[in-house]
Protein backbone atom coordinates (compact mmCIF):
# COMPACT_ATOMS: atom_id res chain seq x y z
CA UNK A 1 0.00 0.00 0.00
CA UNK A 2 2.81 2.67 0.90
CA UNK A 3 4.01 2.60 -2.55
CA UNK A 4 0.87 2.68 -4.70
CA UNK A 5 1.09 5.27 -7.41
CA UNK A 6 -2.96 4.86 -7.72
CA UNK A 7 -5.66 2.62 -5.63
CA UNK A 8 -8.71 1.33 -7.04
CA UNK A 9 -11.06 0.78 -3.92
CA UNK A 10 -14.64 -1.06 -3.68
CA UNK A 11 -17.51 -0.09 -1.60
CA UNK A 12 -16.48 -2.31 1.23
CA UNK A 13 -13.27 -0.65 1.96
CA UNK A 14 -13.43 1.26 4.88
CA UNK A 15 -12.31 5.08 5.39
CA UNK A 16 -10.07 3.55 8.28
CA UNK A 17 -8.23 1.81 5.85
CA UNK A 18 -8.06 4.05 2.79
CA UNK A 19 -6.20 6.39 5.00
CA UNK A 20 -3.23 4.05 5.46
CA UNK A 21 -2.81 5.24 1.96
CA UNK A 22 0.05 7.48 1.34
CA UNK A 23 -1.27 11.28 0.94
CA UNK A 24 0.39 10.80 -2.77
CA UNK A 25 -1.85 8.30 -4.00
CA UNK A 26 -4.07 8.73 -6.69
CA UNK A 27 -7.58 7.29 -5.12
CA UNK A 28 -10.20 5.53 -7.97
CA UNK A 29 -13.26 4.75 -6.66
CA UNK A 30 -15.04 1.44 -8.50
CA UNK A 31 -18.26 0.68 -6.00
CA UNK A 32 -19.69 -2.58 -6.06
CA UNK A 33 -22.76 -2.35 -4.79
CA UNK A 34 -26.13 -4.85 -5.96
CA UNK A 35 -27.56 -3.01 -9.01
CA UNK A 36 -25.39 -0.01 -8.80
CA UNK A 37 -21.79 -0.54 -10.02
CA UNK A 38 -19.55 2.79 -10.47
CA UNK A 39 -17.66 1.21 -13.42
CA UNK A 40 -18.71 -2.22 -15.04
CA UNK A 41 -16.09 -5.14 -14.04
CA UNK A 42 -14.88 -5.34 -17.89
CA UNK A 43 -13.78 -1.39 -17.31
CA UNK A 44 -12.24 -1.95 -14.26
CA UNK A 45 -9.94 -4.98 -15.67
CA UNK A 46 -9.34 -2.53 -18.84
CA UNK A 47 -8.49 0.34 -16.38
CA UNK A 48 -6.01 -2.00 -14.29
CA UNK A 49 -4.48 -2.88 -17.62
CA UNK A 50 -4.03 1.07 -18.81
CA UNK A 51 -2.33 1.93 -15.30
CA UNK A 52 -0.37 -0.68 -15.23
CA UNK A 53 1.28 0.10 -18.95
CA UNK A 54 1.48 3.71 -18.11
CA UNK A 55 4.16 2.64 -15.78
CA UNK A 56 2.14 3.06 -12.50
CA UNK A 57 2.63 0.73 -9.26
CA UNK A 58 -1.52 -0.37 -9.29
CA UNK A 59 -2.92 -1.06 -5.79
CA UNK A 60 -6.43 -2.92 -6.37
CA UNK A 61 -8.26 -3.00 -2.70
CA UNK A 62 -10.87 -5.09 -2.36
CA UNK A 63 -13.21 -6.52 1.01
CA UNK A 64 -12.07 -9.84 2.26
CA UNK A 65 -10.84 -12.37 -0.10
CA UNK A 66 -10.05 -11.29 -3.42
CA UNK A 67 -10.81 -15.31 -4.53
CA UNK A 68 -14.06 -15.55 -2.78
CA UNK A 69 -16.83 -14.46 -4.77
CA UNK A 70 -14.56 -10.70 -5.25
CA UNK A 71 -14.08 -11.30 -8.88
CA UNK A 72 -9.94 -11.73 -8.30
CA UNK A 73 -9.73 -14.54 -10.37
CA UNK A 74 -11.33 -12.58 -13.26
CA UNK A 75 -9.13 -9.64 -12.89
CA UNK A 76 -5.86 -11.01 -13.06
CA UNK A 77 -6.85 -13.30 -15.56
CA UNK A 78 -6.59 -9.92 -17.39
CA UNK A 79 -3.74 -8.96 -15.98
CA UNK A 80 -2.21 -12.36 -17.01
CA UNK A 81 -3.46 -12.32 -20.87
CA UNK A 82 -2.11 -8.28 -21.56
CA UNK A 83 1.21 -9.78 -20.14
CA UNK A 84 0.80 -7.58 -16.59
CA UNK A 85 2.87 -8.89 -13.51
CA UNK A 86 0.88 -9.17 -10.09
CA UNK A 87 0.96 -10.00 -6.79
CA UNK A 88 -2.05 -11.21 -4.80
CA UNK A 89 -2.30 -10.43 -1.26
CA UNK A 90 -4.95 -12.99 0.72
CA UNK A 91 -7.75 -11.58 2.50
CA UNK A 92 -9.73 -12.81 5.52
CA UNK A 93 -13.31 -14.18 3.83
CA UNK A 94 -16.56 -12.39 5.06
CA UNK A 95 -17.36 -16.03 6.06
CA UNK A 96 -14.55 -16.25 8.69
CA UNK A 97 -14.47 -12.64 9.73
CA UNK A 98 -18.40 -11.79 10.10
CA UNK A 99 -18.81 -15.44 11.41
CA UNK A 100 -16.31 -15.04 13.70
CA UNK A 101 -18.00 -11.06 15.06
CA UNK A 102 -21.35 -12.75 15.45
CA UNK A 103 -20.65 -15.57 17.38
CA UNK A 104 -21.35 -17.87 15.36
CA UNK A 105 -18.20 -21.11 14.68
CA UNK A 106 -18.73 -22.83 11.45
CA UNK A 107 -18.10 -25.81 12.25
CA UNK A 108 -18.78 -27.45 15.69
CA UNK A 109 -18.51 -31.25 16.45
CA UNK A 110 -22.45 -31.26 17.41
CA UNK A 111 -23.84 -29.52 14.89
CA UNK A 112 -21.75 -29.41 11.62
CA UNK A 113 -18.69 -31.44 10.25
CA UNK A 114 -18.71 -29.00 7.10
CA UNK A 115 -19.58 -25.77 5.75
CA UNK A 116 -20.35 -24.25 2.29
CA UNK A 117 -19.97 -21.12 0.99
CA UNK A 118 -22.34 -20.36 -1.81
CA UNK A 119 -23.20 -16.36 -3.91
CA UNK A 120 -26.93 -15.44 -3.48
CA UNK A 121 -26.35 -13.39 -6.60
CA UNK A 122 -25.05 -14.81 -9.55
CA UNK A 123 -23.70 -13.34 -13.14
CA UNK A 124 -26.93 -13.72 -14.73
CA UNK A 125 -29.13 -12.63 -12.54
CA UNK A 126 -30.16 -16.15 -11.09
CA UNK A 127 -29.94 -18.00 -8.35
CA UNK A 128 -29.87 -21.33 -9.67
CA UNK A 129 -27.70 -23.45 -6.27
CA UNK A 130 -27.60 -26.75 -6.16
CA UNK A 131 -30.19 -27.17 -3.57
CA UNK A 132 -30.08 -31.08 -2.74
CA UNK A 133 -26.37 -30.98 -1.66
CA UNK A 134 -27.19 -27.38 0.46
CA UNK A 135 -30.08 -29.41 2.18
CA UNK A 136 -27.90 -32.05 3.69
CA UNK A 137 -27.94 -32.32 7.59
CA UNK A 138 -24.66 -31.06 10.05
CA UNK A 139 -23.48 -28.61 7.53
CA UNK A 140 -23.35 -24.99 7.59
CA UNK A 141 -24.39 -22.77 4.48
CA UNK A 142 -22.89 -19.47 4.14
CA UNK A 143 -24.89 -17.14 1.57
CA UNK A 144 -22.79 -14.22 0.32
CA UNK A 145 -25.01 -11.52 -1.48
CA UNK A 146 -28.07 -13.17 -0.46
CA UNK A 147 -30.27 -10.53 1.07
CA UNK A 148 -32.87 -9.79 -1.45
CA UNK A 149 -33.00 -13.41 -2.53
CA UNK A 150 -33.85 -14.27 1.50
CA UNK A 151 -37.64 -15.57 0.76
CA UNK A 152 -36.68 -17.34 -2.35
CA UNK A 153 -33.84 -18.85 -0.40
CA UNK A 154 -35.63 -19.97 2.34
CA UNK A 155 -38.05 -21.35 0.43
CA UNK A 156 -36.00 -23.68 -1.76
CA UNK A 157 -34.16 -25.22 1.20
CA UNK A 158 -37.58 -26.26 2.81
CA UNK A 159 -38.30 -27.80 -0.39
CA UNK A 160 -35.63 -29.66 -0.72
CA UNK A 161 -36.25 -31.06 2.93
CA UNK A 162 -33.89 -28.88 5.85
CA UNK A 163 -36.55 -28.64 8.30
CA UNK A 164 -38.67 -25.14 9.10
CA UNK A 165 -37.03 -24.75 12.15
CA UNK A 166 -33.72 -24.60 11.02
CA UNK A 167 -31.99 -21.45 12.61
CA UNK A 168 -30.99 -18.90 10.44
CA UNK A 169 -29.17 -15.81 10.93
CA UNK A 170 -28.36 -12.72 8.73
CA UNK A 171 -25.24 -10.48 9.45
CA UNK A 172 -25.14 -6.48 8.37
CA UNK A 173 -22.50 -5.13 8.22
CA UNK A 174 -20.52 -7.81 10.13
CA UNK A 175 -17.46 -6.77 11.78
CA UNK A 176 -17.95 -3.36 12.01
CA UNK A 177 -19.41 -0.82 14.46
CA UNK A 178 -22.52 -1.09 12.68
CA UNK A 179 -22.97 -4.18 12.70
CA UNK A 180 -26.33 -6.16 13.36
CA UNK A 181 -27.44 -9.35 13.29
CA UNK A 182 -30.92 -11.37 13.24
CA UNK A 183 -31.88 -13.93 13.62
CA UNK A 184 -34.77 -17.17 13.15
CA UNK A 185 -35.74 -19.72 11.48
CA UNK A 186 -35.87 -20.88 7.59
CA UNK A 187 -39.63 -20.17 8.11
CA UNK A 188 -39.58 -17.09 10.33
CA UNK A 189 -36.29 -15.39 8.93
CA UNK A 190 -37.54 -13.42 5.93
CA UNK A 191 -39.96 -11.83 8.16
CA UNK A 192 -37.64 -11.05 10.55
CA UNK A 193 -35.73 -9.21 8.20
CA UNK A 194 -37.93 -7.29 6.05
CA UNK A 195 -38.79 -5.61 9.76
CA UNK A 196 -35.63 -5.00 10.69
CA UNK A 197 -35.24 -3.32 7.58
CA UNK A 198 -31.42 -4.87 6.60
CA UNK A 199 -29.67 -3.53 3.94
CA UNK A 200 -26.80 -4.94 2.15
CA UNK A 201 -23.91 -5.55 2.89
CA UNK A 202 -24.80 -9.03 4.53
CA UNK A 203 -24.15 -12.12 5.04
CA UNK A 204 -26.35 -14.94 5.45
CA UNK A 205 -25.68 -18.45 8.05
CA UNK A 206 -27.98 -21.47 7.73
CA UNK A 207 -27.33 -24.22 10.22
CA UNK A 208 -28.03 -25.36 13.72
CA UNK A 209 -24.44 -23.55 14.77
CA UNK A 210 -26.24 -20.65 14.94
CA UNK A 211 -27.94 -21.45 18.21
CA UNK A 212 -24.45 -21.68 19.48
CA UNK A 213 -24.58 -17.27 19.39
CA UNK A 214 -27.32 -16.94 22.42
CA UNK A 215 -24.09 -17.78 24.73
CA UNK A 216 -20.86 -16.94 22.31
CA UNK A 217 -22.31 -13.97 21.24
CA UNK A 218 -19.77 -10.77 22.30
CA UNK A 219 -19.78 -8.26 19.71
CA UNK A 220 -22.76 -6.02 17.72
CA UNK A 221 -26.10 -5.85 18.30
CA UNK A 222 -29.04 -7.81 17.76
CA UNK A 223 -31.48 -5.84 14.54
Amino acid sequence: MQRADVALYDNLISPDVLALLPTATERIYVGKERANHTMRQEDINELMVRLAKDGRRVLRLKGGDPFVFGRGGEEIDTLFAQGVRFEVVPGITAALGVAAYAGIPLTHRDHAQACLFVTGHLKDGTMDLDWTALARPRQTIVVYMGLTALPALCERLIEHGLPRTTPVAVVQQGTSRDQRVVTGTLATLPGRAARARLKPPTLIIVGSVVTLRDRLAWFGKDA
